[in-house]
């Protein structure tokens, strides 16, 4: 019974058995109804023979009576025993029924009686005696067909009674049945209909990103359970997808807050590497912008002393008082906020310290305080961590300008110190040692004409390093002028056309940063020591200065359509070529000076730059020259 209750499917097939089972017993009723029917309407019909079959034993009688004969005497036996066949046949006994108390099997044993122990001695009598006694035998008779009558009835209503009750019984199985589907459907409708239209309804709704509809469910059965199992599911999924809206919230939030993050580093990444020297006014306003966008504050960037094992304090956003280490007083990157944070002096403040580092080398720290009731996110750490890299960078950055300026200033002052050394000093020397030479004569009172010619030589190199200090000066100035070689070369190209009264043309195809400024000096100063030899000797028209790279080489070549050498071969030891010779040899190449075809002079320099051979510079070795004027 609590199973009935329970289940819906245990309700529905107990419906469905039991309407089987009230047609099973409706057709097996029938089935025996029908079967109890059978031979009624046989007896019924052998019943009303028995009449016809007495008044056929009378006649015979009366026949017999008048003319007694032996056909007359068999048709009166023949007669007499197809009434009794016929009483006693099976058509007639088996539609009585067999309990002594019914009826019909009283109305039989009486009609046997009469039979028996009336008509049937009677008849005897009769053939006996050949005489008939009218009023007996027609009391007899009508008794027995009463009788007959009587039973042919009983057998009659019998039938009919029979057939009543199967009409009762096919109506009470009908009406059963009604009821049984009746309440079936009712079940089905209440139990199982409704509540899958409320699943439905419930699944659409779902589908629709609507949570909010409810069966609302009762019952103990397997709609009802699914029901309530269906009004949790969706609950839950309301409380999960509320809640994953809400993530997805937080996390859109957090992705334009980390946007605008990177935006602010990205724009103030322009000031930070192109900000100079000043890290806390190119700095300072983006941390100040940062620490607003992330709610987070004051920050502090503590930097590693190079020279000395301890970090000093570099910049700090939210600061009550200008710093001490404030280099620069005009600076208010650090005063902009009139009521700083004091988290870092309360139990509410919690740091998260982050190392300012490139590769292996650590530059220093940065501080970075925020409320303790407020959790950093993983992504907010991984913005603060690329601005800390941002930081180092800048810093990094920052650190190797400076010492590559640092570098640049020792080596332009070793190239102005090599070329003092590699020219006017070696005047110098020959004019320290001409005066050596020259005291000598005079403490041996030598000729005076012997002392002319030293001091033609003195007034000969005097005017040389004049010479050699005005170019010096020159290429100094043209390097510290223009931005390289190609416009140091120009403005000697443009100079030299002017003092000669020819053009001079400049043929540059070099790769850029490819020379360094020792090497750019070298090629400046033998360009220049060519034309000037052009403009000297030569008598030219035009001339002309070609730089190119070609096959790892520098290959510079100066021209000109003048008188050319003598021969076909270079000059003998000049003291510009000997200088130019020394340059070349210094850069490591070789430098040939030949007539052209077609008339004048050509002097090229050939060369690895150490850029291209990817070497360290080595000191150029000095002359035994160079070391005695030292």
């Amino acid at each position: 019974m609590k199973l009935l209750q329970r289940s819906l499917v245990a309700r529905i097939v107990a419906s469905l058995l039991a309407i089987s089972g009230m047609a099973l017993i409706s057709i097996v009723v029938t089935m025996a109804v029908a079967g109890g029917s059978q031979g009624d309407a046989a007896a019924i019909n052998v019943a009303g023979s028995l009449r016809m079959n007495t008044y056929q034993i009378v006649a015979a009688l009366q026949r017999y009576q008048h003319q007694p004969t032996d056909a007359h005497e068999a048709a009166v036996r023949v007669y007499a025993e197809r009434f009794g066949q016929r009483l006693e046949s099976e058509e007639l006994t088996g539609a009585i029924p067999r309990s002594e108390a019914h009826e019909l099997r009283k109305q039989y044993r009486l009609i046997l009686t009469r039979w028996y122990n009336e008509l049937g001695p009677h008849v005897e009598e009769v053939i006996d005696t050949r005489q008939l006694r009218g009023g007996q035998l027609d009391r007899t008779l009508d008794d027995l067909v009463g009788d007959i009558d009587t039973m042919v009835t009983q057998l009659e209503e019998n039938t009919e009674a029979k057939i009543r009750l199967l009409s009762a019984l096919q109506i009470l199985f009908l009406g059963l049945t009604a009821v049984v589907v009746a309440i079936a459907l009712y079940d089905i409708r209440h139990n199982l209909v409704l509540p899958l239209r409320q699943l439905l309804v419930l699944a659409r709704q779902a589908t629709r990103r609507d949570f909010s509809h409810r069966t609302k469910l009762t019952g103990r059965d397997e709609l009802a359970t699914l029901g309530r199992t269906f009004d949790n599911m969706a609950e839950q999924l309301a409380s999960s997808y509320a809640e994953l809206e809400a993530r997805v919230a937080r996390k859109t939030q957090e992705l334009e807050r980390s946007n605008q993050v990177m935006r602010v580093m990205h724009d103030g990444s322009r000031s930070l590497y192109g900000g100079g020297n000043d890290l806390c006014a190119s700095a300072a306003p983006m941390l100040r912008h940062i620490e607003q966008l992330l709610e987070i504050g004051p920050i502090r960037l503590s930097l590693n002393d190079p020279y000395d094992d301890r970090q000093i304090p570099i910049l700090a956003t939210q600061s009550a008082r200008r710093p001490a280490y404030c280099r620069d007083h005009d600076c208010h990157a650090c005063l902009l906020d009139p009521h700083p944070l004091n988290l870092p002096d309360t139990e509410e403040g919690e740091c998260l310290l982050l190392p300012v580092s490139v590769g292996d080398e650590m530059l220093g720290t940065l501080e970075i305080w925020h409320p303790r009731n407020q959790r950093l996110s993983d992504s907010v750490r991984r913005l603060l961590n690329a601005l800390a890299d941002q930081l180092a960078t800048a810093v990094y950055l920052q650190r190797r300008i400076e010492e590559e300026q640092h570098v640049s200033l020792i080596n332009e002052r070793t190239v102005i110190a090599r070329e003092l050394h590699d020219s006017l000093a070696q005047s110098l020397s020959y004019l320290k040692m001409q005066v050596a030479r020259l005291e000598r004569m005079q403490a041996k009172n030598a000729p005076r004409e012997s002392q002319t010619a030293v001091f033609d030589e003195l007034r000969t190199g005097l005017n040389s390093a004049y010479r050699q200090l005005r170019e010096l000066l020159t290429t100094f100035r043209l390097k510290l002028e223009g931005p390289g070689l190609q416009s140091a070369l120009r403005q000697a190209a443009e100079e030299f056309s002017e003092r000669m009264g020819a053009p001079v043309e400049l043929h540059y195809d070099v790769p850029p940063h490819l020379l360094n400024p020792n090497e750019e000096i070298h090629v400046l100063q033998i360009a220049r020591e060519a034309l000037s030899n052009t403009h000297k000797h030569a008598e030219a028209h035009w001339a002309s200065v070609t730089v190119s790279f070609e096959q790892a080489r520098i290959r510079l070549s100066i021209e000109d359509d003048g008188v050319g050498l003598e021969d076909d071969v270079s000059p003998p030891m000049h003291y510009g070529l000997v200088i130019m010779r020394d340059r070349a040899q210094t850069l490591g190449g070789d430098l040939v000076i030949v007539n052209r075809p077609g008339g004048g002079a050509r002097v090229e320099l050939t060369f690895t730059p150490q850029t291209a051979r990817l070497i360290t510079r080595q000191p150029a070795s000095t002359s035994p020259v160079h070391e005695q004027g030292n």
